[in-house]
């Protein structure tokens, strides 16, 4: 019976991070809208928000038999915790009170899901766990392409580009660089099922491919090649400082070589040097912030309309973006250079936990908090994904941060 339980919460968990990755339910619930087609029709988020709710109850209940350990964990990491309340206090000062209660609620929802995975689970267990979730993304993608091609493959302005089981080919993208990543690091890390890893490894460029996701393209290349780069840290000193002090330089040339001919790689990803007008946007974004810099207009608060503080860079751009296409001055307009500051600090105190781990282990699992927080920097440099409710980012963000402190609270309950 206990082997039947934990089958279950091991099921409900594999859901739970396909639906936080925002898998099925948006596009299904759309009608499979495309962008740019004309019959666009709203769809009615009232399932959505049932569902989640249904995850942040099992997830407290859950929580509950953990207690001990989650007192001690949230005592340890205290940012994420005052990041989650001064969300809440901004119900405040919001442009919208409302969206940002029930923004609110979702991201706290979020982060318990985070922390739980962080207290029930080890960081190889999470791993495996994020196999089965992009395993069953990849066949329900191909499954949606061959079967439900309105659902499947986009329409509008991006026809033919395979979105899979999402509403847009970028979010599809998104996942499949990580699903790359997760495959690629169990395959290496265990002899078990390996050729099953590297098939489903394949698939997962395959789908990315198909895609035609211009930022997904870029980013895969140098996550992988961060994970290179990242084994030098566990070599002796005599030899890792100047290999990494080699691969700074290299970066700088990259660097240098990219000013020189951005125009060139960005025509030939069929985008152009302002990024399909993600920098005239952050410059109207800019403009906005420095109206509330200091706390922001309220968490969720900002892009919900032209009765939103949004309109003014709708009718200034010309054009209705959801977001800034870039997480870092969404989460500056939501909860102000406070708010910011504050992830800024616990993101850096991660890291920096999360390269001791790597330096003084020896397994290849610790080698995903850090390519996930190198992925995490890359997506939200031209998308938003950062502290969003609802959000696989987030949920695996939390995980890491506090996966960290639940390592060293093992280690010291077997002391």
């Amino acid at each position: 019976m206990k082997n039947f339980w934990e089958l279950v919460e091991r099921g409900f968990t594999v859901l739970s991070l396909m639906l936080y990755t925002g898998g099925i339910l948006t596009v299904v619930i759309s009608g499979g809208y495309s962008e740019g087609e004309t019959d666009d029709l709203a769809s009615d988020n009232a399932l959505i928000k049932q569902i989640f709710l249904l995850i942040y109850f099992i997830t407290f209940l859950l929580l509950l038999s953990h207690w001990e350990r989650l007192v001690y964990i949230i005592t340890k990491e205290k940012y994420i915790l005052l990041l989650t309340v001064f969300i809440i206090a901004s119900i405040i000062w919001s442009y919208s009170p409302s969206r940002t209660i029930t923004r609110s609620v979702a991201i706290l929802g979020t982060n318990l899901f985070g922390l739980y995975l962080a207290i029930r689970y080890t960081l190889k267990q999470q791993i495996i766990l994020l196999v089965w979730t992009f395993a069953t993304i990849i066949f329900l993608s191909l499954l949606f392409a061959v079967i439900l091609p309105k659902y499947g493959i986009m329409g509008g302005f991006h026809a033919g580009a395979l979105r899979g089981i999402y509403n847009h080919k970028n979010v599809l993208g998104k996942m499949m660089v990580m699903s790359t990543s997760v495959f690629w690091l169990q395959a290496i890390s265990s002899n078990k099922n390996r050729l099953l890893m590297y098939f489903g490894f394949g698939w997962s460029i395959i789908l990315l491919l198909l895609a035609k996701s211009s930022s997904a393209l870029v980013n895969l290349p140098v996550v992988i090649s961060i994970f290179f780069a990242l084994r030098t840290w566990r070599w002796r000193y005599e030899v890792m400082i100047p290999t990494l002090v080699a691969i700074i330089m290299l970066i700088f040339g990259f660097v240098i070589w990219f000013n020189e001919y951005s125009d060139l790689i960005f025509s030939t990803l069929g985008k152009d040097s302002t990024l399909t007008g993600r920098t005239s946007l952050w410059l109207l974004v800019w403009d906005m912030i420095w109206k509330k810099p200091w706390l922001g207009y309220g968490y969720g608060a900002f892009w919900w309309g032209f009765q939103s503080a949004s309109a003014e860079i709708w009718y200034a751009s010309g054009w209705n973006p959801p977001n800034s296409h870039n997480g870092f001055l969404d989460l500056w307009l939501s909860v102000g250079i406070l708010g910011l500051s504050i992830f800024l600090i616990s993101f850096l105190k991660t890291l920096y936990k999360c390269f001791i781990l790597l330096r003084y282990s020896k397994t290849y699992e610790e080698f995903w908090p850090l390519v996930f927080l190198v992925y995490l920097l890359l997506s939200n440099l031209t998308e938003t994904a950062l502290m969003l409710q609802n959000d696989i980012f987030t949920v695996l963000y939390v995980a890491i941060a506090y996966s960290v402190i639940s390592i060293h609270y093992k280690d010291k309950q077997t002391a």
